[in-house]
């Protein structure tokens, strides 16, 4: 989690631009709903491209924070938002799998939300408590395997990156571990250092600073190839766990009556924002890939991971807790 004086100077990297010539919107301020608290990964990443926006369209953009329901309560806000001033920044979980895990959820991501732009993306880490014999991927699996009934693992919700890539690894490896969700990142840190659970996926940048104090300990990584951040660790594929590859990610999303030229417009901004040199920087060395991809991209994108997730869900008969 960043602390405020990092978001600070964070923010006051980004340049300053004009405003453009809106004669009709926005017309009041703009608000980025973020389901997930403070110092999580959506919620940086939204506070970048809102200090940017701010400048662009001459009017506050505000990150609100809506936790719950693993992140379906703050984006079904935005699904269901008819001022033409809300959009939201949301992860993997909200915007393509939920819908194969919740009979009932009250918003179709497909049908009831504007894809802007896939912002940015990160690979993912598998760590465990100090106290767990285990400094391999391998020992790990064979920890799981040997005590069917010991190990438990965080995760921000049902569906999340760090979820469905933990089950993937249980289902590859043969083993069990108890799934303990949470409303977001910090939280499950906080539990995974005092022990409370044994495992958990996220994002490098959610954990950088506790594998540093030896307060957790990385086994593999889930991206193409090894991390930057972390180039003693290996991939899954390095550790005997092919085709595995994950990562997190964050998207930037509107309700679906958004205009095209709005959706052009936030789209480019946001590649501004997340592109400008020392925010660029500053993402990469907390673990991000920036993407700023295009509307069209990112709905590309959104279809094959809801097709790739959605799959192994109904194969491993995933459900939502």
């Amino acid at each position: 989690m960043l602390s405020r004086r990092t978001l600070l100077a964070l923010g006051a990297t980004l340049p300053a631009v004009p405003a453009l010539a809106q004669p009709h919107w926005p017309d009041r301020p703009v608000r980025l709903v973020v389901p997930f608290p403070a110092g999580s990964t959506p919620d940086i990443i939204s506070r970048v491209v809102a200090q940017h926006l701010a400048g662009v369209l001459g009017q506050p953009v505000v990150a609100d924070n809506r936790v719950g329901a693993g992140g379906n309560l703050g984006t079904d806000m935005v699904a269901k938002a008819t001022d033409g001033h809300t959009f939201g920044v949301s992860i993997n979980g909200p915007l393509t799998t939920a819908p194969a895990l919740y009979p009932n959820l009250p918003y179709q991501p497909e049908r009831d939300l504007v894809p802007i732009s896939l912002l940015a993306r990160a690979g993912q880490v598998l760590v465990v408590h100090p106290s767990l014999p285990c400094r391999t991927l391998e020992e790990f699996v064979a920890y799981g395997r040997a005590n069917p009934t010991a190990l438990t693992y965080g995760s921000v919700g049902a569906g999340s990156g760090g979820h469905l890539a933990m089950e993937e690894i249980k289902a590859r490896g043969g083993f069990q571990a108890e799934h303990v969700p949470y409303r977001g990142f910090p939280q499950a840190v906080l539990d995974l250092v005092a022990g409370r659970i044994n495992a958990m996926v996220l994002t490098v940048a959610g954990i950088l600073p506790q594998l540093r104090e030896n307060q957790a300990r990385a086994l593999a990584v889930t991206s193409d190839a090894r991390l930057p951040q972390l180039a003693e660790i290996p991939t899954l594929a390095e550790s005997g766990m092919a085709n595995a590859t994950s990562y997190g990610w964050n998207g930037f999303v509107g309700p679906a009556a958004t205009p095209p030229e709005r959706v052009a417009l936030l789209a480019r901004e946001a590649r501004a924002a997340l592109l400008a040199p020392q925010a660029r920087q500053t993402l990469t060395t907390l673990g991000f890939e920036v993407v700023a991809s295009s509307p069209e991209e990112f709905a590309a994108f959104m279809r094959q991971e809801t097709s790739r997730w959605g799959a192994l869900i109904r194969t491993l008969g995933i459900t939502a807790e």
